[in-house]
């Protein structure tokens, strides 16, 4: 089962790392991207759970523990 607003705050992973869901974005756009190449998806941001370096992946490929 992906993920869903419902598991904000709670412990999800990705099949590789654990983290703490904090936020789905329906319409993100990568600010890296040039403004041409840029196309609105909804990514997942994830916390590590011993902190660290938050990490983005499709709420498809994130699920909850």
């Amino acid at each position: 089962m992906a993920v869903s607003k419902a598991h904000l705050g709670k412990p999800v992973t990705d099949g590789q790392r654990v983290g703490i869901l904090a936020e789905i974005i329906k319409d993100w756009e990568d600010p890296a991207a040039t403004p041409a190449e840029r196309i609105k998806v909804t990514q997942a941001f994830v916390r590590p759970q011993g902190g660290g370096r938050e990490w983005q992946a499709r709420p498809s490929r994130v699920h909850p523990l």
